[in-house]
């Protein structure tokens, strides 16, 4: 297929390379077990794909479009090599990635009719919320936007001083208020204080707590509301961000999380210390929710605009 012949970024794609290492290693010695002493893509070939891209962490349903797709072709070719085998999976997953709602970013943009933008982050404690947020206002303060950061994470002090420690990092003007306060109150703050320095961005962190789906859902939603005192059309984006090396357990996040509150992009992480890369076909596939950032690394440039092309093709290398 033509877009496997782009060219990426080569320093982004390197990263990304090593980054999947892990999930490619693991998935490439199943499926080499797979079809080990067969010469053509049979019914035996295909259910232990079907093991291995379930034990991959691709997901039942996901897993079950692909091999539906692939009996066709081999359905239609008559003869399937399992030579090929590789080559096909790359195509057929790149294709049912392309059927989700994600464009085709590669930098971190923002709308230019939207100031400041306002980006509103969820996901459970531990899944690398925190980071996610210095690295997104470190990438877009390098594209030389004004970002400022709220910490309505009010439930741990934790979460307040790590989110002090990326702010001072990257520079950029952090509004947070005492552990216990009301999370809408500090988001209020911040996007008032955001549209007087005329600021581009705005992110806020929020608390990860999944204890009781009810005060969740109450609470972001008053969160949202308070906002839109300030900016009529905010948050502009809920990013929920999934910690990629729980695998299945990313499925559930993503589950409580979507029914609590309006997600409409993802972002998953920790993706380099994992062997369970494949979460990430599953979830773009079966919530329709584009991914929009990977976690590829440890280092601050290590987040990564997701490119479903690029991506299979890291992991299909």
């Amino acid at each position: 297929m033509s877009f496997f012949k782009k060219l990426f970024s080569s320093d982004k794609k390197e990263t990304l390379d090593k980054g999947l290492e892990k999930s490619k290693t693991s998935f490439f010695s199943k499926l080499t077990k797979a079809v080990a002493g067969k010469s053509k893509v049979d019914d035996d070939v295909l259910d232990n794909l079907e093991e291995v891209l379930v034990s991959s962490d691709v997901g039942v349903n996901t897993t079950l479009k692909i091999i539906e797709r692939i009996e066709e072709r081999v359905s239609r070719d008559k003869y399937v090599g399992t030579e090929e085998l590789n080559q096909i999976l790359r195509e057929e997953i790149a294709g049912l990635l392309s059927e989700t709602k994600s464009g085709e970013a590669t930098e971190f943009e923002v709308p230019k009719d939207k100031k400041p933008y306002v980006i509103m982050v969820v996901g459970v404690n531990g899944a690398g919320k925190t980071t996610t947020i210095g690295k997104l206002a470190y990438q877009f303060k390098k594209a030389g936007l004004s970002v400022v950061l709220g910490a309505a994470d009010t439930f741990r002090a934790a979460a307040i001083d790590q989110l002090q420690v990326w702010a001072d990092r990257v520079g950029v003007p952090i509004v947070r208020q005492q552990m216990g306060s009301d999370p809408a109150s500090v988001a209020f703050d911040t996007l008032q204080s955001a549209v007087t320095q005329n600021a581009d961005v705005v992110i806020i962190d929020t608390a990860g707590r999944l204890h009781n789906k009810v005060n969740l859902m109450n609470e972001l939603s008053k969160v949202k509301r308070v906002m839109q005192k300030v900016v009529g059309d905010a948050p502009h984006d809920v990013l929920l961000v999934l910690d990629g090396s729980t695998g299945q357990n990313a499925f559930e996040q993503a589950k409580q999380f979507t029914a609590a509150t309006e997600v409409n992009c993802l972002a998953v992480t920790k993706l380099d210390g994992t062997a369970k890369g494949g979460v990430v076909i599953g979830i773009s596939d079966q919530f329709q929710i584009p991914v929009k950032y990977i976690g590829v690394g440890e280092g601050i440039e290590d987040l990564q605009v997701f490119n479903k092309y690029e991506f299979v093709d890291s992991f299909f290398k």
